[in-house]
Order: C-alpha cells, then structure tokens, then sequence
C-alpha cells in the first residue's frame, strides 16, 4: 500500500497525507493502479455531473477534473515537450527548452488541442461509458512504463528524474497493467480496438522520441500520458454518433 499510495503522490495531486517512503521502482510499477484509482473518480463524478447537465457540459467537468486530480502536472509536460520537439532542434537545444518553464506558442497548441479532443471525445461517449472513463487513465499512465521500459533517460545522471532509470524494468514488473487489460474486455469490441490503438499509438510515440531525442525526460512522459489519453477517448467513441 505505500507503493501504491506514494504512486499516487507522485502523479497526482489528491491529498493523501503524509509523504510516503520514496520508492522510484515502486512508483513506477503501480502506475496502472494508480490510473485506475484516477479513473474511478472521474467515472463517479461523471456519474453525478451527468444527472445534471448534458453530456457535453458533462465532458467538459470530466476534463477539468482530469486536469486538477494530476494538477496538470502532465499537461505542463506536454507543452514542454512540444515546445521542445517542435521543428528541426537539435537534440540539446530541444532538453534546454523543455526544462524552461515558460511556455511558447507551440506548447499552447498542443495543450488546447488534447483538452478539445479529450471533451469532444467523452461529450459523444454513450455506451461503456463509466468502464471507458476507469481504464483510459490507467492506459495513458501505463504507457508511461512502457516509455520508460524500452527508452533510456535522456538527461543522463544529471536529470533529476535518473533515478527512476536506475533499476530497469522487467516483463512481471507490468504485472497490476493486467487489471485494465482485463477490465476493457468488458467493453467487447471498444476493448479490442483501445487495446489496439494503444500498442500503435504507444508504439509511435516511442519511436518518434528514441528518433528525436534518443531517450526519454519527465516532460515527454507526462506529454505521453496525455496524447495516448486523448487518442484513447477518441478511438472507444467511434460509432457513438449516430
């Protein structure tokens, strides 16, 4: 339970008492349980918000809340990381302007437009929608493990993130990414197609970064958390339109 609490810590901003012992491995591999504790508040709060108002105004609180539980720790990653990838930088050039706080025009971008997918997506959600919003977050912060299985750090011992990257992990290390594998079963053929569209899209994301950057930062997780998590909402409300 500290492992899974301070997973929890470390990836949201949920108030969940005192700082439990630091635990990088430990961390790292109860990121799917983590995602899922996410999801489940935000499967019950949409519960609510959608006895209220309609599903649109209803995505958009959904999104808010995604937003505040991680207290956009991953959004700030995502504009960092797209302020850095963007253009033709070279790979140095690209780790100074990530690890700049400010943010530049194209970090905006890339926020506005996951934020409009995530809510569009969910506002044409109908069926399976409480089980979609539980595992999606644990995929997208599973993806994280994947990145940080098949990636090295790219700031090397100097980052602030090394330790995370000094023990490497191992195929029973993915072990608690089983429970939203066998939760998106129930979702038949939606399940099929997530857990489709999260190999491509994870696979992608991976290939681009080893391209780019060679290796993997604290900002290009968190931007890896949230575009698998768009992508995901996208791909399980096809045919929910009619």
């Amino acid at each position: 339970m500290n492992a899974f609490i301070a997973s929890l810590q470390f990836i949201t901003a949920l108030p969940l008492g005192k700082p439990r012992p630091f635990d990088p491995k430990g961390i790292i591999i109860h990121f799917p349980l983590a995602g899922l504790a996410i999801g489940l508040v935000l499967a019950l709060f949409d519960q609510i918000v959608s006895a209220f108002w309609p599903p649109l105004v209803a995505s958009v609180m959904d999104v808010v809340l995604l937003a505040a539980i991680t207290g956009a720790f991953h959004l700030d990653g995502l504009a960092d990381t797209a302020d850095g990838l963007y253009g033709h930088r070279d790979r140095e050039k690209a780790l100074s302007i990530m690890k700049d706080s400010r943010v530049g025009a194209m970090g905006l971008v890339a926020v506005a437009c996951v934020l409009l997918v995530k809510t569009v997506s969910l506002g044409s959600l109908d069926n399976g929608r409480f089980l979609v919003l539980v595992v999606v977050p644990a995929y997208a912060r599973s993806a994280m493990m994947v990145g940080m299985h098949f990636l090295p750090y790219a700031r090397g011992e100097a980052g602030t993130g090394s330790r995370f990257f000094e023990t490497p992990l191992s195929t029973i290390d993915f072990k608690f990414f089983a429970a939203p594998l066998i939760l998106s079963l129930f979702l038949g053929w939606r399940g099929l197609l997530l857990n489709l569209v999260f190999a491509a899209a994870t696979a992608a994301l991976i290939f681009l970064y080893r391209k780019k950057m060679g290796g993997i930062t604290g900002d290009m997780l968190g931007a890896m958390a949230e575009i698998i998590e768009a992508t995901l909402f996208l791909a399980v409300c096809v045919g929910s339109i009619p």
